[in-house]
This record gives structure tokens, C-alpha cells and sequence, in this order.
């Protein structure tokens, strides 16, 4: 029997692609909401409690909405697998045909599909329909807690980061101290989860810098123009 020992990057979407959206809103979102406080002329403490609470919100917000968009998620994936599970009870010669019509369609012969068919229904046959009629296979398959403090986890750390350039800087600096500090953790950021997932690190970290620049010149003109903190 022959193990299979190499590690796939689709095995890192799940937590890859929740972990990513954290730390990115954790440091765009406070950045933003730090510069527009500073631009509002607000103090160095009021700055500093404005950012720790967008921290607090923020993680919580995260971790509420993946846990409920990746569950409906999963209750949609559930859904499939009990209808799936009534057709094969009920007519499974039909399932039989149906999944072998996918396997010629992949490019096997009618009658070798027939033979996988059968032998993968014998073996696991609401396994076999899953992954090959459904699409839903154990790497993506739904999963709400992992999602959901992952998001929160890596938003809370990703706001830290404008939060500790809010603590070593004076207030009058603090609007380009944290434009710019906040934009390379950002490149940091993109090249990071660009190696993790196989991609290209200039492009992520172009995108993710570019987003990230427009959000806090955004924020800091609105809280220039109305001296308010926003």
C-alpha cells in the first residue's frame, strides 16, 4: 500500500483563507480608524482607547460573522448530503449511473466509469457522491469554529500592530507613523499568505497595500474635514 505523504496548499484554504481577512480588516480597520481620530485632532489617549475598542468590536465581529456565514454554509452542505443520502436509498441504480456518466465526462470509458462507480459505491457510496457529484470533499468541507477564531485571533493581531505604533509616537506624527507603518505590515501581510498558498508575494502584496491605502486616505479625509472621529 502506498502512503501518501505529500501536503497540499488546498489543504490550508479553511483556516488560510479566514486567518488572511482577519489580519487584514484587524490592521486596515483600526489603521483607518486611527489616522481618522488623529486627523480629527483628537488626543494621543482617546486615539488609543478608540483603537482598542475597534480592536474588541472588531474581533468579535469577525468571529460572529464567520461562524454564522460558514455555518450556513455547512447547513447548506448538510442539506445536499441528506438528499443525497434519500436518492441513494431510494433508487440507487440511477446514483450508480449517474456517478459513472461523471467519470466519462473526466475521461474514463463507459465501462471502466462503471467499474469505478461500483467499486467507490461499495466502499463509500455517500463518500463517493460528495466529493465527485457535490463538490464536497474533507479539505473543504465547512467549518464554522475553526473559521471563526481564526478570524478573530488574527484580526485581534492585526490591529495591535497600529495600536503599538499609537504608543510610540506623539500624537502630531501619528497620522503618516501609522499611514505608513500600517502599509507595510499590510506588504508583509500579503507576501506571508501568498508563500503559504503558493502564489505570487508581489501581487498579494500590491493588492493588499493598495486597498489598505485607500481605506485610511479615506478615513483620514473624512475625519479632517468634519473633526470628528469617525
Amino acid at each position: 500500500m502506498i502512503r501518501h505523504i505529500e501536503r497540499h496548499r488546498t489543504q490550508r484554504i479553511g483556516w488560510l483563507r479566514a486567518a488572511v481577512l482577519g489580519a487584514n480588516d484587524g490592521i486596515v480597520s483600526t489603521a483607518s480608524l486611527v489616522v481618522g481620530v488623529a486627523a480629527a485632532g483628537a488626543s494621543s489617549r482617546n486615539i488609543l482607547v478608540a483603537g482598542v475598542a475597534g480592536l474588541v468590536a472588531g474581533a468579535m465581529s469577525m468571529a460572529a460573522g464567520e461562524y454564522v456565514s460558514v455555518n450556513s454554509q455547512a447547513d447548506t452542505q448538510n442539506a445536499d448530503l441528506a438528499r443525497e443520502r434519500k436518492e441513494l436509498a431510494a433508487d440507487p441504480e440511477h446514483e450508480h449511473a449517474e456517478l459513472a456518466a461523471i467519470y466519462v465526462q473526466r475521461g474514463l470509458e463507459p465501462a471502466l466509469a462503471a467499474e469505478v462507480a461500483t467499486q467507490l459505491m461499495s466502499h463509500d457510496a455517500i463518500g463517493a457522491h460528495a466529493r465527485d457529484e457535490l463538490g464536497i470533499s474533507e479539505v473543504l468541507t465547512a467549518r464554522p469554529a475553526q473559521a471563526a477564531l481564526a478570524s478573530a485571533a488574527t484580526f485581534a493581531v492585526g490591529a495591535l500592530l497600529p495600536l503599538v505604533i499609537v504608543l510610540l509616537f506623539p500624537v502630531t506624527a501619528l497620522v503618516w507613523a501609522v499611514s505608513v507603518g500600517s502599509l507595510l505590515f499590510l506588504a508583509v501581510l500579503g507576501s506571508l499568505s501568498a508563500r503559504a498558498g503558493g502564489a505570487s508575494a508581489a501581487t498579494a502584496s500590491v493588492r493588499v497595500t493598495l486597498w489598505g491605502a485607500l481605506a485610511m486616505a479615506a478615513t483620514a479625509g473624512v475625519g479632517a474635514l468634519f473633526g470628528i472621529a469617525v
